[in-house]
């Protein structure tokens, strides 16, 4: 049995007809056997898994990436250079390389275990079991059963777990905020719609992954499974597609210009060696690569996906220690990059607890203080505690208390956290009277005989109560619109008297209620009258409604978080732009904007679904550059205004990320670069579809994690700054060495070759220089505020022309002071030494180790200088002395004199080295103060 859906809006049926096109009883319900065939033919009520992934699968794509490829190549050329020179030994350097790619994608893997489970997520929303009539019997059945027909029977507190049309309504009402955004409930009932709607507005459906909050009623299932407004979201998030991080991106082109440099620099240092010394003999052949290869390997930094894990990681630890889990290391850096925060009203920037906030009555208006269920919070009037005693003080508990009564709520505080059964604004008026303190009534004056329930046709409300303090006399208490109940009403309350209503009297009680509207309240009003005990005792009906007393008004709100506001005004400091997408009311979604500091006076009005549903591509992009509230939206708008902002072509690229936490922001959290969901109020679907969790559900904590993503990506640069230089200097001695050879006295003699580095050594250097200083790099701590500047561009590339000048520069003294060494040494040259080859090569391989030591504090900052609280970093001064000390050891122990081709150095040529390698620092220091009175800072490095 297919679902009416799939053929036609079930909101614009009526309900003869739905009845008609499913073939069902409303009366006895579908049979067991019917029951039986639809589900065979239709399936159960599941929705749908996703596609999964095998273990091996996800474990293999942690090596897509081009500088894992390039590790691969230099692992076969290793091999093949081992082969050659005849497989003696292990062949050390493929054995490292492949340790260290195994080793990052063991941590990218366990990282990411925790696989995607949205649409599993989505499906536990669901109810475990529903009521049903079924062969004219009420029953409890499991949802996985229902199929198009059944005849749901609703009550208050049910779960539900298909779409559905209603059929008959008593004060029903839905909690559909976390399927449309809708802080409210909303009201239910058998009505055709004249027109489509949207979701939000389709008063005559219930929807799968809502609740009933109050009444009850029946309806006919119209779609099941995937075809509920439930299961396409379920597939919009089977078809969205995960957009690659900035970082990902930048660290592809990394990987592409490294590939390209490597290539060249071995092509160019294995043919300069041939042109310059020749090739005459096997042993020679094998010499010339291995030296490509080793050049190969010292210019690419291969710990450099390793350290990048690392460091990301480390990052997620320090977040989460600050209420901000991610889920994916790479998603810690985007933080930084982010541009653009898209954000939820309900629950995210608002408490998702309805308050009141005003009370109004001729006599005057009074402010109710305190946010949410908690009964903290006092009433003012013109700034003053309101006098209990006074006029005003009477007639505004009167309103409080008579609302109260009119509802059925309760709150109650189980383990210091205030929650609520039943409406959420009736709650409200419940929490405000406690916040009359002594000016309330004592509990239990009041007792109920009676009630007339809510309808959305009536829109009001009325109980009758015995007042046991005035001789147990009966009083009607009505609530509802303001104006339904003003049209009852022939006297009005003020003060502790009852005055006709006169027409300039409600004239101004309706401007009244206009002023509370045009700020964004929901309003309501309470009104009573006493009635004689005969009526009383006689079954109700809203006959009584009539002749009643107008007690006042008040204004309810979802108040915004204390915190939210701050944290936005930090946002835009910090040059991010917050926009706040709300299934909400146009109205109060400006409101609460306006509250937050996110809109001004005279900023664009709040752009609907309806509107944005009308606008083309252009449109939409010139939309969402200029607006920043958005009501009334639906799924597939959130993901329209994601995508319009990332692929704005008018300017960079924006980086955004979404906040949310209902079923209806999975999508766009999935698509966004970043997915923001919150873990306390926050649906397990979002969770799950977001690439970070705010475990405090707290606006603010984005701001910290931005920070520490900003501080990440500056951390990113400071040791890629470090790695490329280094090897700069290291590919730049040996080519240099082997071009001026004759220059620098590098000869035996012999005419043969001779390298001013061995293949081992600079293999030493390589693993000496590239981990630890490096990895101690990644956790620096920042160096100044990163809040100060404007978020990355998305066309800034982590490597970009300034870091690459100073890459080179820094590349060019380290190779200076290393030959300049290596020509002091030796005999011949431009400096005449007398010491041997061995001698003078092992002083120029340990100012080319201490050199890159000294860039490791050069390196923390591309304009700040070096002694800038130097010893802030103490994990890197202790990778320093550790590198130092090895190679101490290389130098002096007689085992690796052999290893590598060295021979012990003289206090006095220690001196020299030190004295040498220093010059890269005193260089970078220069360049620095160059930089640094030009005017042209790097914001963030």
């Amino acid at each position: 049995m297919a679902s009416v859906s799939t053929y036609t809006d079930p909101s614009l049926v009526d309900v003869g007809t739905i009845v008609d096109m499913l073939d069902a009883d409303p009366v006895r319900g579908l049979s067991t056997p019917e029951v039986a065939r639809r589900l065979a033919a239709g399936g159960p009520n599941e929705l749908a898994p996703s596609p999964s992934v095998p273990a091996w699968r996800k474990f293999l794509a942690q090596f897509h990436d081009p500088l894992i490829y390039l590790l691969f190549a230099a692992i076969g050329v290793s091999l093949v250079v081992w082969a050659i020179d005849g497989a003696a030994g292990w062949p050390v350097d493929a054995v490292v390389i492949t340790v260290i790619v195994v080793l990052n994608a063991v941590l990218g893997f366990a990282q990411q275990a925790r696989a995607e489970h949205a649409v599993q997520a989505l499906a536990k929303m669901s109810a475990v079991t529903a009521t049903v009539l079924r062969d004219g019997v009420r029953r409890r059945v499991p949802t996985a059963e229902l199929v198009p027909g059944d005849m749901l029977v609703l009550g208050e507190g049910d779960a539900v777990a298909a779409d559905a049309r209603v059929l008959s309504a008593v004060s029903l009402q839905m909690s559909e905020a976390s399927l449309t955004g809708e802080s409210e409930p909303v009201s239910k009932s058998a009505d055709t719609l004249s027109e489509p709607a949207v979701l939000a507005e389709r008063g005559d459906m219930v929807f799968a992954g809502t609740a009933v909050t109050q009444g009850s009623g029946r309806a006919m299932v119209t779609a099941t499974a995937m075809d509920t407004e439930l299961g396409r979201i379920a597939d919009l998030l089977h078809t969205t597609r995960q957009a690659p991080t900035p970082l990902q991106r930048e660290m592809a082109r990394v990987g592409r210009t490294l590939g390209i440099a490597v290539l060249v620099i071995a092509a160019v240092v294995i043919a300069t060696t041939v042109v310059v010394y020749g090739v005459h003999s096997p042993d020679e052949v094998v010499t010339v690569l291995l030296l490509g290869v080793s050049l190969a390997v010292a210019a690419v930094p291969e710990g450099l996906p390793a350290i990048l894990s690392v460091v990301l990681a480390v990052g997620v630890q320090r977040m989460a220690a600050q209420h901000a889990i991610v889920k994916t290391l790479s998603s810690v850096e985007t933080l930084g990059s982010a541009s653009v925060i898209c954000s939820d009203k309900t629950g995210t920037l608002t408490k998702g607890e309805m308050t009141v906030s005003r009370v109004v009555t001729p006599l005057g208006q009074v402010t109710v203080t305190g946010v949410g269920y908690r009964p903290d919070g006092q009433l003012l009037h013109d700034g003053a505690p309101l006098d209990g005693d006074s006029d005003l003080g009477h007639q505004t508990a009167c309103v409080l208390t008579g609302g109260s009564l009119a509802g059925n709520a309760v709150v109650q505080e189980i383990g210091g956290h205030w929650t609520v059964h039943g409406d959420p604004t009736e709650a409200a008026f419940l929490v405000a009277a406690i916040k009359l303190g002594a000016a309330a009534p004592p509990a239990g004056r009041f007792r109920r005989i009676g009630e007339i329930p809510f309808t959305s046709d009536r829109k009001m409300m009325t109980v009758v109560v015995i007042d046991t303090a005035r001789a147990d006399t009966p009083i009607v208490v009505s609530k509802g619109a303001p104006d339904v109940l003003l049209e009852r009403c022939s006297h009005v309350q003020v003060g502790r008297r009852i005055d006709p209503l006169d027409p300039l009297s409600r004239r101004r009680l309706l401007e009244q209620v206009e002023q509370l509207s045009d700020q964004a309240f929901r309003t309501l009003a309470v009104a009573h009258r006493r009635l004689d005990p005969v009526t009383a005792s006689s079954p109700l009906n809203d006959s009584i409604e009539h002749d009643l007393a107008y007690t006042g008004l008040v204004g309810i709100l979802d108040p915004p978080r204390r915190e939210a506001a701050a944290a936005i005004a930090e946002a835009r400091r910090a040059g991010v732009r917050v926009l706040m997408i709300t299934g909400d009311h146009p109205r109060t979604a400006t409101r609460i904007a306006h509250d937050l500091g996110l809109v001004g006076d005279g900023s664009p009005a709040a752009v609907s679904g309806r509107e944005l549903a009308a606008l083309d591509a252009p449109g939409l992009r010139e939309t969402v550059r200029r607006c920043s509230v958005y009501a009334r939206v639906t799924p597939a708008d959130k993901l329209r205004i994601v995508e319009a902002l990332q692929t704005d072509h008018e300017g960079p690229r924006e980086v955004v990320a979404m906040t949310g936490d209902g079923v209806n922001d999975a999508p766009a959290l999935k698509r966004a670069d970043i997915g923001i969901a919150m873990g306390r109020s926050g649906t397990e679907v979002s969770r799950e579809a977001a690439a970070m969790i705010l475990a405090d559900d707290n606006f603010a904590t984005i701001v910290r994690a931005i920070r520490e993503g900003r501080g990440i990506f500056a951390n990113i640069q400071k040791f890629l700054r470090y790695l490329l230089s280094s090897n700069m200097g290291e590919v730049l001695t040996v080519f240099l060495g082997v071009v001026l050879a004759g220059v620098i006295g590098l000869s035996d003699g012999s005419g043969a070759m001779v390298l001013p580095l061995l293949a081992t050594q600079i293999l030493w250097i390589n693993l000496l220089t590239d981990s630890a200083p490096a990895l101690a790099m990644g956790v620096d701590p920042d160096t100044e505020d990163m809040m100060r500047h404007p978020p990355r561009s998305t066309s800034e590339r982590v490597i970009d022309a300034r870091m690459w000048t100073g890459v080179v520069l820094i590349g060019v003294v380290t190779a200076a002071a290393t030959l300049a060494t290596v020509d002091l040494y030796l005999p011949g040259g431009v400096l005449d030494g007398t010491r041997s080859l061995d001698n003078a090569r092992t002083a120029g391989f340990t100012v080319l180790v201490l050199a890159q030591l000294f860039n490791a504090f050069n390196a923390r900052s591309e304009t700040t200088t070096a002694f800038h609280r130097p010893f802030a970093n103490r994990w890197l001064w202790a990778a320093v002395t550790l590198s130092a000390l090895l190679q101490v050891a290389v130098v002096h122990v007689p085992v690796l004199n052999d290893a590598f081709s060295t021979e012990p150095l003289s206090a006095r040529q220690w001196l020299v080295c030190v004295a040498m390698a220093s010059v890269v620092l005193w260089v970078g220091e220069l360049r620095k103060l160059i930089l640094r009175r030009s005017g042209r800072p790097k914001p963030t490095t």
